[in-house]
């Protein structure tokens, strides 16, 4: 039961912390749907909305949108919603066209406008909607499919949706598991599975987002409501959090995928956002000092910040996760 409470502590927290489905952001705060410059190209490649099928690489990427692209760190990815209600009916959403799910959703005119879109495809066992995102994984060439890691969905979910996807996509696609319970929801279904540690397993460091900034280091053990944090900080997270208030900068200490909603909300923030093993205990000796921190898509760049930048540095408050 205490576990239960915790989580719907945290699913509450998102609901209202972020934009993604249509509530507002704290005053004078970033919002996280607006798409930094050049992570989508202003010109969608197709005029379709949605492939049912997915047959050719070609196909894919005329839906799938990229961060980052033409380098080595490049993640093509695109939107998947399927319809439990119309026999399964899947669509690989335009997601050059579309930011988030509930945007294809509402202009499909599959839900309501006003209606609640996040209880139904995110929490509920029995939903209409499984959505979700296929990526091509350049480090271990393959394609993968992944829920958002608040995702609370049932082993037979999983299953429906691997099944579904693979009779309509050109190429075997394996189901990456973003959290503890997705992977133990999915331990036993006997389907193909790729894990976050087998891709970046030779990766000490990944830009997430590029960018820069001065603040505060603070290295959180494990994030939780007690923890306070103010948004002149550059977090370092031992572990992903589902949720995070309006920081500065994010360093995560363990691999970490670029589809989270934690990594889409520095996209939105226009923060540094960057994976860095075992950032926890390099970066020890920093811990409450002020830095400027810049993350280029090769290294990251940390050092004490200097007078000048301190000066430029507001006032601002500190306040504890569930404290809105």
């Amino acid at each position: 039961m205490k576990k239960y409470t915790k989580n719907i502590c945290l699913i509450l927290f998102t609901i209202i912390c972020t934009n993604s489905f249509g509530v507002g952001q704290m005053s004078g705060k970033p919002s996280p749907t607006r798409e930094p410059e050049g992570a989508m190209s202003k010109k969608p490649d197709s005029v379709k909305r949605a492939l049912n099928e997915i047959k050719t690489r070609e196909e894919f990427d005329s839906m799938a949108r990229v961060y980052h692209q033409d380098t080595p760190f490049a993640l093509p990815h695109a939107m998947f919603v399927i319809d439990r209600r119309s026999k399964n009916k899947i669509f690989y959403v335009n997601s050059q066209k579309y930011r988030f799910h509930k945007d294809f959703l509402l202009a499909n005119y599959l839900v309501a406008r006003g209606e609640d879109v996040f209880t139904p495809i995110y929490i509920s066992e029995n939903r209409r909607f499984i959505v979700g995102t296929v990526a091509f994984q350049k480090p271990v060439e393959k394609f993968t499919f992944e829920l958002w890691e608040g995702d609370l969905a049932s082993t037979d979910l999983i299953n429906l949706a691997y099944e579904t996807i693979n009779k309509s996509f050109f190429e075997e696609v394996a189901y990456k598991p973003n959290s503890t319970r997705q992977d133990g929801a999915s331990e036993n279904l006997g389907i193909k599975r790729i894990s976050a540690d087998e891709i970046s397993k030779n990766q000490e460091y990944l830009a997430l987002n590029v960018g820069k900034a001065v603040g505060r280091i603070h290295i959180i053990e494990k994030l939780d409501d007690t923890v306070e944090i103010g948004d002149n900080e550059i977090v370092i997270l031992k572990e992903l959090p589902i949720s995070l208030p309006p920081v500065r900068g994010i360093i995560v200490a363990k691999p970490s995928t670029p589809l989270s909603h934690i990594n889409i909300l520095a996209k939105g923030w226009g923060i540094p956002n960057v994976y860095i093993k075992d950032a926890d205990k390099l970066f020890k000796e920093l811990d409450t000092f002020w830095v400027s921190f810049e993350a280029t898509l090769t290294e990251p760049k940390i050092k004490r910040a200097n007078t000048e930048q301190l000066k430029e540095i507001p006032v601002r408050k500190k306040w504890s996760r569930l404290q809105i």
